[in-house]
């Protein structure tokens, strides 16, 4: 009981001295529009988090990449520091560790470049709500956009039939590609051939 109580009072306090809007309790309602219409021309986005509740979570590590015709232009991928510990399992899940993002920069420092990178190029993402919602998560520091926003998971679902389930590393086993799983980067290039494949298939 004595310890229940000390960590409520840990927690409040730690509550108490983050920044207001890392204070929010989840992100608001989903502002996207999602789609299914093919697109030559796309963002892939993907994140890595310190858990799974956006608005409550931190991200931990970008990855964008821009494509324009299918080829691509552009990439964003950074480490950033979520002024929280990051656990034991969230590390041997990424990779990250607490070093890791040390020097990295904070999320109020980024999201505006991101953001900008982003431009109003739709977006393409694996499990689309996971991700849409930690970027909506981010209204406290910068303006986000309602984007259009294309799942390849729904896309998988309709056109893959092969495979046991349509998670991203099944799908990369399925495709044969080099897939580094679990990094923001690794998992936008997965998602972006897995994207090409389903609609070469449509």
């Amino acid at each position: 009981m004595e310890k229940h109580n000390a960590d409520q009072i840990l927690n409040q306090k730690l509550r108490e001295t983050r920044p207001s809007w890392q204070r929010r309790q989840p992100a608001r309602p989903k502002k996207y529009k999602s789609s299914t219409k093919k697109t030559e021309d796309y963002v892939i986005l993907d994140f890595e988090t310190t858990g799974l509740k956006a608005g409550v979570d931190k991200i931990i590590q970008i990855g964008a990449v821009k494509y324009i015709g299918h080829n691509r232009v552009d990439t964003m991928y950074l480490l950033v520091n979520p002024q929280c510990a990051i656990s034991p399992t969230i590390t041997r899940i990424t990779g990250i560790t607490n070093k890791d993002v040390q020097g990295a920069p904070v999320i109020e420092d980024v999201a505006h470049e991101l953001i900008a990178f982003i431009g109003g190029f739709p977006i393409i993402a694996h499990n689309a709500p996971f991700d849409m919602g930690f970027l909506y998560a981010l209204e406290e520091i910068t303006p986000i956009p309602e984007y259009t926003v294309i799942d390849t998971v729904h896309l998988a679902r309709r056109v893959i039939s092969e495979t046991p389930n349509h998670k991203l590393t099944t799908l990369s086993a399925f495709l044969e590609l080099e897939h580094n799983a679990h990094d923001a980067l690794g998992d936008c290039l997965a998602t972006a051939a897995i994207y090409q494949f389903c609609i070469n298939r449509m």
